[in-house]
């Protein structure tokens, strides 16, 4: 699937406010609200649009602190696996494989240092989970919603 120019702002402006009706969308790129509507279910059809969400903050919520854990595993894990023994945990917000000393890298939020500590005792007991490396989280500097080129 190829964006056009067109379909790219229409993206980076629901990025900016998902709420943005179809006229408002339109009159920011030069189009008619229909021609947009259809744009817009074609990126969804197409899955570049893959869903609308609130953007909540965390802190809100009583989510204050926020960190960035390495894997490192005992052996091979595969992705799938990897994916398996973090899913289960609610703190974790993403997780990825990647390259390097770690094995896989997650990133959690939690109401506080005592249950960051807890969290990490949990996942310390999954299976082939040899050692964790910590790194909290003491100020965003940035956080796009997105992090695609053109946005």
């Amino acid at each position: 699937m190829r964006l056009d120019d067109l379909d790219r702002r229409i993206v980076a402006r629901l990025l900016e406010d998902a709420r943005a009706s179809y006229a408002q969308i339109g009159d920011a790129v030069g189009l008619s609200a229909p021609a947009v509507k259809r744009r817009v279910d074609r990126l969804r059809e197409e899955g570049v649009i893959t869903g609308f969400a609130a953007v909540v903050d965390p802190a809100a919520l009583g989510w204050t602190t926020e960190a960035f854990i390495e894997i490192f595993y005992n052996g091979a894990r595969s992705p799938e696996e990897t994916y398996e023994s973090v899913r289960r945990h609610p703190e974790v917000i993403a997780a990825y494989t990647v390259t390097g000393e770690a094995d896989a890298l997650i990133h959690l939020r939690a109401r506080d240092i005592a249950h960051l500590e807890e969290t990490l005792e949990r996942l310390r007991r999954e299976p082939k989970i040899a050692q964790t490396k910590t790194s909290i989280v003491l100020s965003r500097l940035i956080g796009r919603p997105t992090d695609g080129p053109d946005t």
